[in-house]
């Protein structure tokens, strides 16, 4: 099990960015892969991005495409989402997730596929 710890989120006008980062309590975090998931009042989570533990290979969800990228640093264990022109309907709490999986570009679109989650992080997008 890995304890992940969420931050970068706030208060940003719609247009914005923000770079949210999910630090992994093990050295090993580059054994996992990672998503990213957000989830807003009265709706379920939802897919924003997931990366591979090689990092060779990303997935985005359709409302994201283009906006956001994701990163991951293995030195600082430390996977990154880079937010760009944010939309007043981006506002959510942002979770991330791991999972140690076996094969190098394996990630997962599901919130089932994932084993370990952070506390979440606050994004709200001002109009």
């Amino acid at each position: 099990q890995v304890h992940l710890v969420e931050s970068g989120g706030g208060l940003v006008q719609a247009g914005g960015s923000l770079r949210l980062s999910c630090a992994a309590s093990t050295r090993t975090f580059s054994l996992y892969a990672v998503g990213w998931f957000r989830q807003a009042p009265g709706k379920e989570r939802g897919f924003v991005a997931a990366i591979s533990k090689s990092g060779g290979s990303t997935l985005y969800g359709d409302s994201v495409k283009g906006r956001f990228t994701i990163s991951r640093d293995s030195a600082k264990n430390t996977v990154y989402l880079q937010m760009n022109s944010l939309k007043p309907e981006d506002t959510a709490v942002y979770y991330c997730a791991a999972k140690e999986t076996y094969y190098s570009e394996s990630y997962y679109s599901s919130p089932i596929g994932y084993d370990d989650w952070g506390q979440g992080t606050q994004v709200t997008v001002s109009s």
